[in-house]
């Protein structure tokens, strides 16, 4: 499938495969799509944390409205972001471009400032905004990836973060959940597998001027 046969096949699975295991090829293959998603100055407010435990995506259902899909797919991904974002992170991020690109640190002291002073202004709601949004893109990049391998997907934002973040233990870590995402095979027993994907024609959807 191309592109555009991938994103027409996809859908928001309603019932997985139980049985139907994703390798740690795929899972490899998903979190490196998910770590090259482009984010606000390549900083990276985001995590994802894989819950392998079956007790504990069992223990998640109940703080997900019922919605049988976080314990059923084959593996489920929780989007994450952190819950303060301070000026030693964008140390770390310059430190990862002298490592990457073999320049000096003096040599970025200019952008590191800018950057900082971007960090240094938000507050407590503003931050929070910022790192959400930059959740939803690792969620799309995450889709679309899921999509071209032929992977199925079900993206949730109806939980309760509170108790996730209680059960996962995300406090330590300075993170809080933001969006979950089962992943691995529908069930043949899914109808919504057959349905025709409902959106706007092409015409509809852009406006030029």
């Amino acid at each position: 499938m191309d592109f555009i046969e991938s994103m027409e096949w996809r859908y928001a699975v309603k019932v997985f495969n139980a049985d139907k295991k994703l390798t740690e090829e795929q899972i490899s293959y998903l979190i490196s799509a998910a770590n090259l998603t482009a984010t606000s100055y390549g900083l990276q407010p985001n995590k994802i944390v894989r819950v392998k435990n079956t007790e504990t995506r069992a223990k998640l259902v109940e703080h997900s409205y019922g919605q049988k899909q976080v314990s059923e797919a084959s593996d489920l991904l929780v989007i994450c972001s952190e819950k303060k974002y301070t000026e030693n992170k964008v140390d770390d991020y310059a430190d990862r471009i002298v490592e990457t690109r073999s320049v000096s640190k003096d040599s970025l002291s200019g952008m590191v400032n800018m950057i900082k002073g971007f960090v240094g202004r938000m507050d407590v709601s503003e931050t929070k905004n910022w790192t959400v949004n930059q959740a939803y893109i690792v969620l799309g990049n995450l889709l679309a990836a899921c999509a071209v391998e032929g992977i199925d997907s079900c993206p949730i934002a109806g939980f309760i973060p509170s108790k996730y973040d209680e059960i996962l233990d995300l406090e330590k870590e300075g993170l809080t959940s933001v969006l979950v995402l089962p992943i691995g095979y529908r069930d043949e027993s899914d109808k919504y597998s057959e349905f025709g994907k409902i959106r706007m024609k092409n015409e509809e959807f852009i406006i030029e001027r």
